[in-house]
């Protein structure tokens, strides 16, 4: 029952936000070049899906999206790990790590094309590279936070490292990796976007970008609405995860009931 009234609060919101949007332009006589009304958005986004132009480009743009968040995963909870678990590690590698992240990836997605091309791979590494850091960090973070008194009584009961890291660490660390992958799908979608703007043959950035130089803006709202869309989808897909991984964790439970 409340789940029902939640989605209906959150659609009839949503109905809101429109009706007014759409009155507001209609109104005010905004040029349709600057900001187009709703209904204009819902015909060009119908237009897209009716020709294949919109599912063809957004298939390209969730593969780049879905293998860039993988590798930028597996690449931040390993380096994680690494960096919770060896100091030397920390006080070598993290600086160098700190210092490219703190670099614009727009300013490195020209290099990543040159370097990987206008195809698939580019675009996975650039997602990769802007999803990976949130991971680590929070990765770094949870394993760091067990708790020192459980610790030491593993390591009184002749427990390895490995068992405590398997037994202790890691268990406790679950939520704030689901918090970094949280995280890094959004930015990972984001990077697959920026490798499009720079250079691509195919994918939803690219299609704005086309859009932008025909002026279709109705076009690249809908694009955009699209990419929120996916956006949500994708966080969502994080949620369920979440719940399955982290079935014991009280927060998750409560949340649960809630909704």
């Amino acid at each position: 029952m409340t789940s029902t009234r939640n989605v209906a609060l959150t659609i009839g919101l949503l109905c809101v936000s429109l009706a007014g949007w759409e009155g507001a332009v209609r109104l005010l006589a905004v040029p349709i070049y600057i900001v187009p009304p709703p209904s204009r958005v819902v015909v060009a986004l119908w237009r897209g899906f009716a020709s294949g132009l919109y599912p063809r480009h957004l298939v390209y743009t969730l593969t780049e999206t879905v293998l860039g968040f993988l590798l930028g995963a597996a690449l931040g909870f390993s380096l994680g790990i690494a960096v919770a678990s060896s100091r030397y590690i920390e006080y070598f590698v993290y600086p160098y790590i700190v210092m490219f992240q703190s670099l614009p990836k727009v300013a490195l997605a020209p290099l990543i094309v040159i370097w990987f091309g206008l195809g698939l791979a580019s675009k996975v590494v650039n997602a990769a590279l802007v999803a990976f850091f949130p991971l680590m960090v929070n990765t770094m973070v949870g394993l760091r936070s067990a708790d020192e008194d459980r610790v030491s009584l593993m390591r009184a009961l002749a427990a390895s490292e490995p068992q405590i890291f398997w037994m202790l660490r890691l268990p406790g660390a679950l939520p704030f990796v689901m918090a970094g992958l949280d995280v890094a799908v959004i930015l990972a979608l984001i990077g697959a976007i920026v490798g499009e703007f720079v250079g691509a043959q195919h994918g939803l950035g690219m299609l704005i970008q086309s859009m932008n130089f025909t002026m279709d803006v109705s076009g690249q709202f809908s694009v955009l609405l699209l990419l929120s869309v996916l956006g949500l989808a994708l966080n969502k897909g994080i949620a369920v995860l979440r719940r399955r991984v982290l079935f014991w964790d009280p927060s998750v439970k409560s949340r649960s009931d809630a909704l």
